[in-house]
């Protein structure tokens, strides 16, 4: 006999601020792939980072616009120093950095360039998924939600100068208690790790966080017991970011997408051009979803998407909707797909994705954010719901 789906339970989720080691080499491969698309839109691009005490080096491939040494040297060094590096084991100014960035194969590019059947063909194979619930405004998971929220607080108070103690690491976790109804009514515990100065306590970070957490809730009655709310637990953190722990792009894929509660695909999303199917069908997924949800025909909703090298077509569509659908899910997996253009091609033409979009996306989650007046997160548009609504008849917005 099979189960019911359980209504009350605690479910987790973390993330990482924009000076945790592997967050900063996402950022610096998203810099460098905006750096070619801003020269050329059709540049093929897969740059992969690692961050260690006194050390930044990139690799990967890029078929065109090209950039020099000193200008990738430039470009990275002024990014570290945006995010706040000036510490004694990396430092903005005297980290070394070494550049092993090539051209891309050319088997590779003939299969993206010309696909097995006649259209622009997937840049690999995979699986990709994209989520949405209505359990916040921004459909996301409350838990990933709110973790972020945490983080982007801290990271705007320093560096503001309003807390000039807090260093660019950081960490955060999140526990809330879901209701009968299936929906987050408060936290249960909450965690924070933060990089600090030398000679501050446990007890002053303590309360210059406390804040910044309470402000990332939903209502302060969310918050947790004192005895949960965990901060700096292990001590002192001052020694933080490349120089404590050696950072690699594509190591946070759950923090980029949504906290655990949805299935993710093989593939992480940095560095990597549209036509990379990672990301991009990753992208189309979650606005499918999004759309899925806002226009009150799901309560949440995953979809997979599943590619070939070298095939423009998905090799499979699915739509779950976890019990929660108002409408037939085989016609809905029709509609969606009639709607939007799901090859490599119609999926970069209809979020427009070949712009310098990405660097925004790559620290505090590539989900449930604002889409920019310059493209940044175009997959976040709610631009489906009439649509959809009209061929099922659905008359009530639920969200957005």
């Amino acid at each position: 006999m099979a189960s019911k789906a359980r209504n009350n339970y605690i479910f987790t989720s973390e993330s990482v601020s924009e000076g945790h080691p592997d967050k900063l080499c996402d950022q610096i491969s998203d810099l460098l792939l905006d750096m070619h698309l801003r020269k050329n839109p059709e540049a093929r691009v897969a740059i992969e980072t690692l961050a260690t005490t006194n050390l930044v080096v990139v690799a990967g491939e890029t078929r065109d616009a090209e950039f020099s040494h000193e200008e990738i040297d430039a470009a990275i060094r002024a990014h570290l120093k945006k995010v706040g590096y000036e510490q004694e084991g990396f430092h903005w100014k005297t980290v070394e950095i070494r550049n092993y960035i090539h051209r891309q194969s050319s088997e590779i590019a003939q299969g993206v360039d010309s696909g097995a059947d006649k259209d622009e063909g997937a840049g690999d194979q995979g699986i990709m998924f994209g989520y949405a619930t209505n359990e916040t405004q921004e459909l996301m998971p409350a838990t990933v939600s709110i973790s972020n929220a945490i983080l982007r607080n801290l990271a705007k108070a320093r560096h503001s100068g309003k807390e000039p103690l807090l260093e660019p690491d950081a960490k955060s976790q999140v526990s809330l208690l879901y209701a009968e109804a299936g929906h987050p009514i408060k936290a249960t515990s909450i965690v924070v790790s933060t990089q600090h100065k030398p000679g501050v306590s446990q007890a002053q970070i303590r309360e210059i966080v406390r804040p910044y957490v309470l402000a990332a809730l939903p209502d302060p009655s969310w918050m947790c017991s004192e005895e949960e709310f965990y901060v700096n637990p292990t001590g002192s953190f001052v020694v933080g970011g490349p120089d404590g722990d050696t950072g690699l792009t594509g190591r946070k894929i759950i923090v980029d997408t949504y906290g655990g509660a949805s299935p993710h695909g093989g593939g992480a999303f940095s560095g990597k051009d549209p036509t990379k199917v990672d990301r991009s069908a990753a992208y189309v997924a979650r606005y499918l979803a999004k759309n899925v949800v806002a226009a009150g025909l799901a309560d949440r909703c995953t979809i997979q998407l599943s590619y070939a090298i070298g095939v423009s077509k998905p090799i499979s569509f699915y739509v779950n909707t976890y019990d929660t659908g108002r409408v037939d899910a085989a016609e809905l997996e029709q509609v969606l797909q009639q709607l939007v253009d799901l090859t490599p091609r119609g999926i970069r033409k209809h979020l427009q994705l070949n712009r310098p979009i990405y660097l925004p996306s790559a620290a505090y989650g590539h989900f449930g954010r604002i889409p920019g007046e310059d493209g940044t997160f175009s997959w976040e548009k709610l631009d489906l719901v009439d649509a959809l609504q009209a061929h099922f008849k659905v008359k009530e917005l639920v969200a957005g």
